[in-house]
């Protein structure tokens, strides 16, 4: 007897719908030996194991092993189909050519994943958003999954999810909609407009930062505009601190974002029992990750930490201490917004719109231009500094000096407290509400995303400013990338301060803001 069900696939961030055909023929005459199991459709080795799983979870869930011979094929059978998701299809698949779910030929409007454990127990997958959203889009209106993954699937709309622990749930779902009466387990509803309505919280501050009120100033107009920003200063100046600090002065998600990062952390194994995920994402890698690890890898690619932080902050904390070949790679991300992986078997993109952090000590021993001696020549300190390649510096639109802080900032004294971070984000966010006004139609939604056509558009500039602009380029000798970002963090500039033009005053802080061509490459 043949049998039809249906499964996903995930493929970087989007899914493939994957058809599971099941046959049963009977073994002619009698053999000591259980009948193959036999694969077909291009499986992977969790796939082709899955056999025993699968007869082990059948017969300890009090179900009948068919004793004939079962082919299983997976369709595409051109595309190749990896990891243990296709266990609690196919189980489903031979249950119900045995007759088990009825006497229809097909698990009809059903799709399931679910990877089995020996006694039955269904364990979690990944990518079960990406899932949930292929099987709307071809018209499946069942979903039946792990209850691990049952939230985060459920946030998709027109679409019936049913969470199972075991088998034996997934058999009497399987038996009810095939039947067509209400199902004993129901499909999980989630409240969509409390999430839309939810607040990001945070346990950090920007107000428990003392003094660093330039820094303060740079990373807020790095959020107003989507600016990747540098920050220099000697060990315990707080440049950390600040990085840390810097998700709580972004704009809440819309509910479209908050979609997009969670197919990508879903699809890594992020999730968990969490569910769709409200604040934008921090990630700090260690110094020794490798390219991979930074962009994303492997035979079928996986997100890296720069898809990771999509639509959130990617910090780099001790920038020269990164590989120098592991920083190259980030400048097709930087300036694209994606990453695209190419293997023999598939190329896949994944989206990288993050805000780069990063931080570095101004000279081997840190001290360099602070109170403290610096021990290191002037050799020392242009090598450590070179390990950063120019290419990639001018890919950062602000860099800042982070002092040590002084005494009287660091007890209060005297100093009045800084803004808090949710007065700073009121600023931001009047901000980036003026920029998706001005980009209405463009495509863009932040200054720091601007083309040069966009930049002729709207950075248009006075006489003065123009002036000013050109003696900084022939003193500095910077590029025509620099000269667009100090337009660009200009024009971020004057939204914060609610200017429809740009006046000299915001060029010539952003033109302080390439602290690394003023101090060490001038």
């Amino acid at each position: 007897m043949l049998f039809l069900t249906q499964s996903a696939a995930v493929y970087g961030i989007d899914a493939l719908i994957v058809d599971i055909e099941v046959n049963l023929q009977p073994v002619k005459g009698e053999t000591d030996n259980s009948p193959p199991v036999i694969v077909v459709g291009l499986p992977d080795t969790a796939i082709r194991e899955s056999r025993e799983r699968i007869r082990a979870a059948i017969t300890n869930s009090s179900y009948f092993f068919p004793f004939h011979k079962t082919t299983i094929n997976l369709a595409p059978a051109d595309v190749r189909k990896e990891g243990a998701s296709f266990d609690l299809p196919i189980a489903l698949g031979i249950l119900g050519a045995n007759g088990d779910l009825g006497n229809a030929e097909s698990l009809e409007n059903t799709l399931s994943v679910g990877e089995l454990s020996l006694d039955g127990r269904i364990r979690p997958v990944r990518g079960a958003l990406s899932i949930a959203l292929r099987a709307r889009e071809n018209g499946i209106k069942n979903l039946i999954l792990p209850e691990e993954n049952a939230t985060e699937a459920a946030v998709v709309a027109d679409v019936n999810v049913y969470p199972v622990k075991d088998l034996r749930e997934a058999v009497e779902i399987a038996q009810d909609l095939q039947s067509g009466r209400d199902t004993r387990i129901p499909p999980i509803k989630l409240d969509i407009s409390a999430i839309k309505a939810s607040e990001n919280k945070y346990r950090i501050d920007f107000a428990e930062v003392r003094g660093q009120q330039s820094a303060k100033r740079a990373l807020e107009v790095a959020s107003a505009g989507g600016h990747n920003i540098l920050l220099i200063g000697p060990p315990g100046s707080g440049k950390t601190m600040l990085a840390k600090r810097l998700p709580t002065i972004l704009p809440p998600l819309e509910f479209d974002e908050a979609l997009e990062i969670t197919k990508i952390h879903s699809v890594a194994g992020l999730t968990g029992k969490s569910g769709l995920i409200t604040q934008r994402p921090f990630k700090s890698p260690h110094h020794t990750v490798s390219q991979a690890g930074l962009i994303g890898g492997g035979s079928i690619p996986k997100p890296g930490e720069v898809s990771l932080a999509h639509l959130g902050v990617l910090f780099l904390d001790e920038l020269p201490e990164f590989d120098r070949s592991v920083l190259e790679v980030l400048r097709q991300p930087m300036e694209d917004k994606e990453v695209t992986i190419s293997r023999a078997t598939m190329s896949l993109t994944f989206p990288a719109h993050f805000t780069m952090v990063a931080s570095m000590n101004p000279c081997p021993c840190g001290y360099f231009g602070s109170t403290r001696e610096c021990k290191c020549s002037p050799m020392q300190i242009q090598r450590y500094v070179g390990k950063i390649s120019g290419p990639l510096i001018d890919r950062i639109d602000i860099h800042i000096d982070v002092p040590a802080v002084k005494f009287k900032e660091l007890r209060g004294k005297g100093v009045p407290p800084g803004d808090s971070s949710i007065i700073v984000r009121e600023r931001v966010i009047k901000a980036r509400e003026i920029q998706l006004k001005r980009f209405d139609g463009e495509g863009i939604f932040s200054n720091s995303a601007m083309s040069s056509r966009h930049i002729r558009k709207f950075c248009a500039l006075d006489a003065e400013s123009e002036n000013l602009l050109e003696r900084a380029m022939l003193r500095q000798g910077l590029s025509a990338r620099a000269h667009d970002r100090i337009l660009k963090v200009s024009r971020t500039i004057a939204d914060l301060e609610g200017s429809e033009n740009i006046q000299p005053n915001h060029i010539s802080e952003a033109i302080g803001y390439r602290s690394l061509d003023r101090n060490y490459w001038t």
